[in-house]
């Protein structure tokens, strides 16, 4: 066989949603932080990612994880997270996937009853306890970045739909939150392309009117992320559409989404730390979240922010291993996405 390029990829899914691990292939990324290493790779090594998530090696709601070197000493392994949506500062049900994937393959010392995996993400240092049981992982509590809550009541006028209002929080990620009714639809999987429509409406208003920006790395902002809340939903149990950027639904019930419901929930006076959270996908998978502990970020100049340290947990399933290829005469070298 010929190839230009080898990425050797161990593939998961974390309750539903996939999660392409590349173990190898890659090459060390230029930068002395994780997220100077996702910076450089959105400007100059972007066609990998599109090469590995897009048609025809992926598909149009494909995600993924490249592993690296660490850039600090206190982690195990640094993690870029690769979608079709672009390069994530952090990625949740991904950083299940890694550590599952971590403890099946041996690529960390496993221990049980726990084993702990320090990974450093373009977010901020990220720990996963992943339980091990007869050597297997079993499921995976990840200790996220702190999340928090930007706006609560925010109104954007939305083309086509009119105003709307909404939450915003950030998880690792970039937030809306809102009941789906407020955008007219039922919770309804047979409705997908219109929440779907109206969930790319919410992120193009938000971007133009009310861009959200993290106070302490401005590299990370925008949102690409709009969880329709389903009627019924509440702080011990939720359910939820999240349509996601530039057109598809998680399948997982989102990592650093619970974090950002986490967040807002708790901005709102509706849980405190400790309390269990139940969050449900648009397929019906679960994670379970709470909140750690409350801290603070900084904000402009000497400010802080109120924000939370967010505790997700849920599972992932090893489905495959693989090399995959770019033969010198391939016409789609990076992909395509129809």
């Amino acid at each position: 066989m010929r190839s230009r390029r080898v990425f050797h990829a161990v593939d998961s899914h974390t309750e539903g949603m996939p999660t392409r691990v590349i173990t190898g292939g890659v090459g060390v990324i230029p930068g002395a932080t994780m997220s100077e290493r996702r910076r450089h790779f959105i400007d100059n090594l972007d066609h990998i990612r599109t090469l590995l998530m897009y048609e025809p090696r992926g598909h149009a709601s494909m995600s993924g994880a490249i592993l690296q070197p660490p850039t600090r000493e206190d982690a195990d392994y640094g993690v870029l997270f690769i979608e079709v949506s672009g390069c994530l500062p952090m990625c949740g049900h991904g950083t299940i996937g890694v550590a599952t994937v971590l403890v099946e393959t041996g690529m960390v010392q496993v221990r049980e009853p726990v084993t702990t995996i320090r990974l450093d993400t373009p977010a901020g240092l990220v720990v996963a306890e992943v339980a091990v049981q007869g050597g297997a992982a079993r499921s995976v509590t990840i200790q996220n970045v702190p999340a928090f809550s930007t706006a609560l009541d925010e109104m954007v006028e939305v083309p086509g739909i009119g105003t709307v209002t909404y939450d915003m929080a950030y998880g690792g990620n970039f937030y809306a939150i809102l009941p789906i009714e407020r955008v007219r639809l039922p919770f309804d999987r047979a409705y997908k392309n219109d929440i779907l429509s109206a969930g790319l409406a919410m992120m193009d208003a938000i971007n133009d009117q009310h861009r959200p920006i993290h106070p302490e790395d401005p590299a990370i902002g925008g949102c690409h992320h709009v969880q329709f809340v389903a009627p019924g939903s509440d702080a011990r149990h939720s359910r939820h559409a999240m349509a996601i950027h530039p057109g598809w639904f998680d399948r997982s019930p989102c990592g650093t989404g619970t974090s950002a419901r986490l967040a807002q929930l708790h901005r709102r006076g509706e849980i405190e730390p400790g309390d269990e959270f139940v969050n449900e996908s648009f397929i019906g998978s679960r994670f379970i979240g709470r909140i750690t502990e409350e801290t603070t970020i900084s904000a402009a100049g000497a400010a802080t922010r109120p924000a939370v340290v967010p505790a997700v947990t849920g599972r992932a399933w090893v489905t495959g291993t693989a090399q995959y290829l770019l033969d010198p005469d391939d016409t789609f070298s990076e992909g395509f996405l129809l």
